[in-house]
């Protein structure tokens, strides 16, 4: 047993907290692929490219003065538009949800080749205001960028959620979803909408690429190092919802942080990808 240390409560507690900034992240990044795969039955693995482009951009109109948080101004409605057309090529095309994770994979590879080509494979780090400002609340440190991320992490989800829930549109969305010849049958305009989700998807992950700029080193190989834990976050959670990846993120995050406090940091994968195997196995029918 001598590869565990009991740590003390204020190294717990900050681990904990750590977990949560984290898992919002996660849970940001699994917002946008939840809706795709419940609600338009398509598997966009060029979610996690987008937001690494996006991520990028954000990096480099900060290099040139733009505050990062103001390139959501720019980004977002950008990131919309890829989102939307490229559903509408996809749709086109009548692509079944297993050839959307093939062609999606595929373009992720093209996407991460032009990061490549523009920026090189070399790390990138975002130096702006935001990284140098920390609070400190009962001996607990807070990172200013953290703390943006969990922000916007529980105002998308659950502004998200309420749009679902109580408006027009999202009800609309999971008619189609549950039954779609019978929602175009009472009028319901489902190429409209799916484009307006479509492209909601990939400005939800564009906002998800302006966070990991703000708080991490960015590398174009790194796309790929978020796909199994926000894979796990998403099925955790169960599909097309809007609240379920932030909870799901969250509860892996602190369950990575608090074994990589008490064990090593090389166990904390094995939690996220632990919890992916046991969901295939024990509970296939939520991830259907």
């Amino acid at each position: 047993m001598s590869g565990f240390t009991i740590p003390s409560a204020t190294l717990l507690a900050q681990s904990v907290l750590s977990g949560v900034f984290v898992g919002a992240l996660y849970g940001l990044l699994g917002l946008g692929l939840s809706l795709s795969w419940g609600l338009l039955r398509l598997i966009n693995l060029a979610h996690f490219a987008f937001a690494f482009l996006a991520a990028y951009l954000c990096y480099q109109m900060a290099t040139m003065g733009m505050d990062p948080l103001l390139t959501l101004l720019v980004i977002v409605p950008l990131f919309f538009a890829i989102g939307a057309a490229l559903h509408a090529a996809m749709a086109r095309f009548a692509i079944t949800p297993f050839n959307s994770l093939l062609v999606t994979f595929g373009l992720t590879g093209i996407v991460e080749a032009l990061i490549q080509s523009v920026w090189t494979a070399d790390f990138r780090k975002l130096e702006s205001a935001y990284g140098e400002h920390r609070y400190k609340l009962l001996g607990l440190y807070l990172p200013l960028p953290e703390l943006i991320t969990l922000f916007l992490a529980v105002s998308l989800s659950f502004g998200i959620w309420a749009v679902l829930r109580y408006t027009d549109l999202g009800k609309a969305l999971r008619a189609s979803a549950e039954d779609a010849p019978i929602a175009a049958a009472f009028g319901i305009h489902q190429r409209r909408n799916a484009l307006l989700l479509a492209g909601t998807c990939s400005a939800l992950a564009s906002v998800a690429g302006v966070c990991l700029a703000l708080g991490f080193t960015l590398a174009p190989s790194q796309i790929y190092a978020w796909i199994g834990v926000v894979f796990a976050a998403v099925m955790l959670g169960g599909l097309g919802r809007a609240l379920a990846p932030l909870a799901a993120g969250i509860v892996i995050g602190i369950s990575e942080a608090v074994t990589m406090a008490v064990t090593a940091p090389s166990w904390a994968p094995l939690v996220s990808f632990t919890l992916l195997i046991g969901i295939l196995l024990f509970r296939p029918g939520r991830t259907a």
